[in-house]
């Protein structure tokens, strides 16, 4: 099985495209650090160490130093997969960060994006 082209893709190449994908609907790049925060568990120094270093979005999520328990409660479909259905778990948290981000971008407020 070949790995996903995502898997090496920089996170320093795909975070822009985040903060574009927020920022055309009126959001901003601190709810999308925020959401990666709350996610992840990196905190700001972290998340621009994360980019400064140029890593992989594999490494990206799988050496996340926290992440979020409530990160099953997100559920929903990416890419015209279910999240929760996700098998491989990088896979999977790279999902449900695409999934946050696209519930940024449609609106919703942060406590529902937080699942709180």
């Amino acid at each position: 099985m070949t790995t996903p082209r995502i898997f090496k893709m920089s996170f320093a190449r795909v975070y822009p495209l985040y903060v574009q994908k927020a920022e055309k609907k009126g959001r901003t790049a601190a709810e999308v650090d925020e959401i990666i925060t709350w996610l992840t568990g990196y905190d700001a120094p972290a998340l621009q160490a994360q980019l400064d270093a140029n890593v992989d979005c594999a490494t990206f999520v799988t050496n996340a130093p926290r992440f979020n328990p409530n990160a099953t409660k997100i559920t929903g479909v990416v890419c015209g997969v279910r999240v929760e259905e996700i098998a491989d778990p990088t896979m999977q948290r790279l999902r449900y960060l695409d999934k946050l981000i696209d519930e940024l971008a449609r609106g919703k407020t942060m406590a529902k994006i937080f699942r709180d």
